[in-house]
């Protein structure tokens, strides 16, 4: 079906190939931050240090929003619902990442049970 330009999109030579959008400079300083964090990180001790402190910080984020959340006593449901869709957003990546992202995988991994710890260690503060 033709267009009011007459543009017919069927017979654009786009449609039977994916082009690739071009890298922005963010993505390439982003990429390249990570390459070089990778190649810091090969050290097992310095791996094992940067793990840790994703794991310290995810719980001191958890245990903050709870106390955040706590305070405000309104914003309880919502709060929940932030914590849900964060955990789950975090989930789903870890599932459709590319093999070859090891590490910041490994630092999601691990600040995600460092905070979900948080939020239960504040839960069970409550019984």
């Amino acid at each position: 079906m033709m267009g009011i330009t007459g543009f017919d999109p069927a017979s654009s030579p786009e449609t039977s190939a994916v082009q690739r959008l071009q890298s922005t400079r963010l993505q390439t300083n982003v990429g390249a931050a990570f390459q070089r964090l990778d190649q810091w990180a090969r050290n097992p001790w310095r791996r094992f240090s940067l793990l840790a402190l994703a794991g310290l910080i995810g719980f001191l984020i958890g245990s903050a929003i709870t106390s955040v959340a706590g305070v405000l006593g309104q914003m309880d449901p919502v709060a929940a619902l932030v914590v849900v869709l964060g955990t789950e957003l975090t989930i789903r990546r870890r599932r459709s990442s590319e093999p070859s992202l090891k590490l910041p995988q490994q630092l999601l991994d691990l600040g995600r049970i460092g905070f979900l710890y948080g939020l239960f260690l504040e839960g069970f503060k409550l019984i």
